[in-house]
C-alpha cells in the first residue's frame, strides 16, 4: 500500500521461515542468452538478505526454462501446488516462452495469494506474458497488446535501429537513471539511506519496454516513472497490484509489473559480468563512478521481496514498515 514515510521500523518478531522466491527465465539455458545465470547477482544478494536475528530472509531458486513431455516446464506449469511464495519471472523469449497450461498455472498461483514480479524488454520480448490475467495486460507491446495511447507508438531509441517501439531509452547500460516517483510514494520506494526518504535510481537501459494500468483495474497504479535520454518522453518504470478479492472469492496476491528485465540483470548492475554477443549498444559507467547509487535498486529488490510476500505471511515479514501520518 502506497503512503508518504514519516519513520522506518522494525517489527519485533522474526522471521518463522523465509520467503521462498523462484527466479525464472522464460528459455532454455543458453550461454549467449538472457539465461537465469546472467541474474546472478539478483539471486547473491536475495539469498544474503537476513533478518534482524541473522536468519534467512529469503530462499532462492534460479532456474531456466525446462521442457517435459508435453512442452510444459514442470515447475511452472505446477507452481500453484508449490511451496514457492513468490514468482519473479524474467521474459527474455522472442515469442511463445509461456504454454497455456503454465499461464493457468500461474494464474492459479496468484488466486492461492503468491506473489509475482512479471518483466520484459522492449518492442515483443517476452509477449508471451500478456495471456497472464491481470499483470498481462499491463504489459504493452509492439503487436500484442499494444498501449492503448496511440501517441506512444512511435520509437524513443533511435540508436539502435533493429528496434521498434516500445524501446525507451533511459541511458546505457552500466548507467543509472534518475525516476520520478508517483504521489502518493509507493512503499516499494522507501529508504531509509537516502535523505529524500525514497529510492531515486533505477539501472538504466537503452530500450525499455512499456507497461501501464490495464482498463477497469482499480488495484493497480503506476509508481515510478522514467524519462527518456533522447525525447524526454516520459514513460512508465513499473505498475503496482494490490492484493483485492476476484469474483471467485480467491485473495488474489500481489503483482508488479516492470518495464524491463534489465533492471535486475548482471550487465546493468556490473557491465564487466558481460552479456549476450548481440549486444552491441556502448556500455556506460555511472555505477562505477558513483557506487552509492546501486544502493537504491539493492533496497527495490529487498521490497520487492517483502511487499510481494503472500498475506499469511505478513505476521512473520522481519523488514522495514512504513508509518503512516
Amino acid at each position: 500500500m502506497g503512503g508518504s514515510p514519516k519513520e522506518l521500523i522494525y517489527q519485533n518478531n522474526s522471521m518463522e521461515k523465509p520467503i521462498r522466491i523462484l527466479l525464472q527465465t522464460t528459455i532454455p539455458a543458453s550461454e549467449d542468452d538472457w539465461s537465469i545465470e546472467r541474474f546472478s547477482l539478483l539471486r547473491d544478494y536475495l539469498k544474503s538478505l537476513t533478518d534482524q536475528n541473522g536468519f534467512p530472509l529469503c530462499q532462492v531458486v534460479a532456474r531456466n526454462r525446462e521442457s517435459d513431455a508435453e512442452g510444459n516446464d514442470p515447475i511452472l506449469s505446477t507452481l500453484e501446488h508449490s511451496e514457492f511464495d513468490e514468482l519473479w519471472l524474467f521474459a527474455v523469449d522472442t515469442g511463445k516462452g509461456i504454454t497455456p497450461a503454465e499461464c493457468a498455472s500461474i494464474n492459479a498461483f496468484r488466486q492461492r495469494g503468491g506473489g509475482s514480479l512479471i518483466t520484459r524488454d522492449h518492442e515483443d520480448l517476452g509477449s508471451s506474458i500478456c495471456n497472464l490475467d491481470g499483470v498481462g495486460a499491463a504489459h504493452y507491446f509492439h503487436t500484442h497488446n499494444p498501449d492503448p495511447d496511440e501517441s506512444q507508438w512511435q520509437i524513443d531509441d533511435t540508436e539502435t535501429t533493429s528496434i521498434s517501439w516500445p524501446n525507451y531509452h533511459s541511458g546505457r547500460n552500466g548507467d543509472y537513471q534518475r525516476i520520478i516517483p508517483v504521489e502518493p510514494i509507493h512503499e516499494l520506494l522507501h529508504t531509509p539511506d537516502s535523505p529524500s526518504r525514497y529510492i531515486q535510481f533505477f539501472p538504466a537501459h537503452p530500450h525499455e519496454g512499456a507497461v501501464g494500468v490495464p482498463t477497469g483495474a482499480n488495484n493497480a497504479r503506476v509508481i515510478a516513472m522514467g524519462k527518456s535520454l533522447i525525447s524526454d518522453r516520459l514513460f512508465n518504470l513499473a505498475v503496482a497490484f494490490e492484493r483485492e478479492q476476484d469474483a471467485a472469492g480467491n485473495i488474489l496476491g500481489r503483482a508488479v509489473a516492470e518495464s524491463t528485465f534489465h533492471h535486475f540483470a548482471d550487465h546493468n548492475w556490473n557491465p564487466d559480468m558481460g552479456a549476450p554477443s548481440y549486444v552491441t549498444e556502448p556500455i556506460g559507467d555511472g555505477f562505477k563512478r558513483e557506487p552509492h547509487t546501486l544502493e537504491d535498486i539493492k533496497t527495490y529488490v529487498r521490497n520487492l521481496a517483502l511487499w510481494l510476500a503472500p498475506a499469511c505471511l505478513d505476521a512473520n515479514v522481519h523488514a522495514y514498515n512504513p508509518v503512516r501520518s
